[in-house]
C-alpha cells in the first residue's frame, strides 16, 4: 500500500511538472513599473518623460524558462515636467492620443542567462502599428517582498527604437533623431 501511494504521489508530481504548475499570474504594480523615453534634442540636450498610467499581468515560470507579458500604458499620461511639451506629445503631431490612446508591448519569448531573464522579445503596439522589440534585462530578480508577504518578480529593461516605424515622424526634417532609447522598469506581484 505504501509503495502504491508512493508512486501515486510520483506521477501527481510529473504529471503536476509537465503541465507547467509552476506557472505563476503577476500582476504589475504600478507604484514600481514605468516606461520613460529618451530622445536627442538638437544634439544639445536629451528630451525625457515618462508614461504615469499602467496596466498589465505577467505569466512566468523560472522552472520552464517561459514567460508571457502583456503592459499597456496611457499615452495621455505622458509626464515630461513640462505641461506644454506633455500636450504636444499628445497631440496628432506626435502621440495622437485621441486617436491611439494606449501603447502596448506583448510578449511570450522570454531568454534566460542562467535563472535570470536575459531578455524579453515581443510586439510593441503605438499609434495603431505594431513592430517588433527586444528588451534587454540590465537587472532582473524575483525576491519576497516583505511589505506585501508575496513573490515580486521584476527588472531593469532598455532598447533603442525607430520611432518613424511607428509613424512618429514630427521633427525628423529639422534633425531630431529618429532612435528614442526606451528603459522600463517593472515590477510585478504574484497573485
Amino acid at each position: 500500500m505504501r509503495k502504491s501511494l508512493t508512486l501515486l504521489a510520483a506521477a501527481a508530481a510529473a504529471v503536476t511538472l509537465s503541465t507547467g504548475a509552476f506557472a505563476a499570474d503577476y500582476a504589475i504594480d504600478p507604484t514600481h513599473t514605468f516606461a520613460t523615453f529618451e530622445i536627442g534634442h538638437f544634439g544639445a540636450s536629451v528630451n525625457r518623460g515618462r508614461f504615469d498610467r499602467k496596466e498589465g499581468t505577467v505569466q512566468f515560470d523560472r522552472a520552464a524558462k517561459t514567460g508571457k507579458v502583456d503592459i499597456s500604458f496611457d499615452v495621455a499620461s505622458v509626464n515630461t515636467g513640462t505641461p506644454a511639451f506633455d500636450k504636444h506629445l499628445t497631440s496628432a503631431d506626435i502621440l495622437n492620443a485621441e486617436a491611439h490612446p494606449k501603447a502596448r508591448f506583448v510578449s511570450d519569448r522570454f531568454r534566460f542567462n542562467g535563472d535570470k531573464v536575459s531578455e524579453v522579445s515581443g510586439q510593441l503596439t503605438l499609434l495603431g502599428k505594431t513592430q517588433p522589440v527586444t528588451l534587454k534585462a540590465n537587472q532582473f530578480n524575483c525576491f519576497e517582498s516583505p511589505m506585501l508577504k508575496r513573490e515580486v518578480c521584476g527588472g531593469d529593461f532598455e532598447a533603442t527604437i525607430d520611432r518613424t516605424a511607428f509613424g512618429v515622424n514630427y521633427g525628423v526634417d529639422w534633425g531630431f533623431p529618429k532612435n528614442v532609447r526606451l528603459v522600463l522598469q517593472i515590477e510585478a506581484v504574484k497573485q
